[in-house]
């Protein structure tokens, strides 16, 4: 028996290796979150004086891949048996080898969540093309919400090709047919671009960023335009509930901008799993 039927035929050993494989990822999205804001900082800096008539600004290189991760602290470069997914946090005591300067606890956080979703994924749509296309979109959403929470950013380079990648999963009606995806990415787009005008002519403020549109219209692309109201709903109740908590505890001000791309994704990932069930339960209350 082959490695792929032997998967087949166990469940949770299908589930385990796609847990144990997804820590690797996710400590791959750790290098996505701190690099990716980054990235597009020195392509803004290169844009900038290009159109000033300026040349590049002379920078080593930087990119997902170069140069190796190293601590913030002292520059130890990070060896392969310090980067083995949260082991290497464990056996450090999250401290750094070279220095002992403290490693945030997000790095093994990131990995952890990012097995124990990937986990689910592949318990709920079993061992099927569905459950390798919900991966990638939820390392894609997982990377976004911190990235957004950290910086405000929602970066073109991931929201954009999951966008057209929920279109192409769904050209063989992977989770929707296509016309369904296609209304829903446009759908997604244009809801908070309506919303984003209305607060701005109310108030002359901005009351969102791009980057949650196209957010909203890859979401739309891969659940299609029905589970776009269950999306908002949920994502603009946890936002409101999170918010007011914030201000309550005075850990917040009023003035402050909130991100709003992470509860747009945790919104997008209970629509992918349980949308369905919302909406008939909804339906039949009602």
């Amino acid at each position: 028996m082959s490695l792929l039927q032997t998967l087949q035929s166990n469940p949770a050993l299908f589930v385990a290796t796609v847990a144990f494989l997804s820590l690797t990822i996710g400590s791959f999205l750790n290098v996505v979150i701190h690099r990716m804001p980054k990235i597009m900082e020195r392509q803004w800096r290169a844009e900038v004086a290009e159109a000033g008539g300026q040349p590049a600004p002379a920078e080593p290189r930087y990119n997902l891949m170069v140069p190796r991760s190293q601590c913030p602290a002292c520059g130890h470069a990070i060896t392969a048996m310090e980067n083995i997914p949260v082991i290497s946090y464990v056996v450090l005591r999250g401290k750094c080898a070279g220095c002992r300067a403290p490693i945030s606890l997000r790095y093994p956080a990131v990995e952890l969540l990012t097995a124990a979703v990937s986990a689910f994924v592949a318990w709920h749509f079993g061992f099927t093309w569905s459950t390798a296309a919900a991966l990638l979109f939820v390392w894609a959403m997982i990377a976004l919400a911190f990235i957004d929470l950290d910086t405000f950013y929602l970066p073109d380079d991931i929201t954009l090709p999951l966008l057209w990648a929920g279109l192409l999963v769904n050209m063989g009606a992977a989770f929707v047919d296509l016309q369904t995806a296609v209304i829903g990415a446009i759908a997604g787009y244009l809801s908070l671009w309506i919303v984003y005008w209305g607060f701005k002519f109310a108030t002359g403020k901005e009351g969102m960023g791009y980057g949650d549109f196209k957010l909203l219209a890859a979401i739309g692309a891969w659940l299609g335009w029905k589970m776009l109201p269950v999306v908002i709903m949920l994502s603009s109740f946890v936002g409101a509930i999170v918010g007011l908590s914030l201000i309550a505890l005075a850990r917040h001000e009023r003035s402050n901008p909130i991100p709003f791309g992470p509860y747009l994704v945790l919104g997008g990932l209970i629509a992918m799993f349980w949308g369905d069930a919302i909406i008939k339960y909804y339906l039949q209350s009602f």
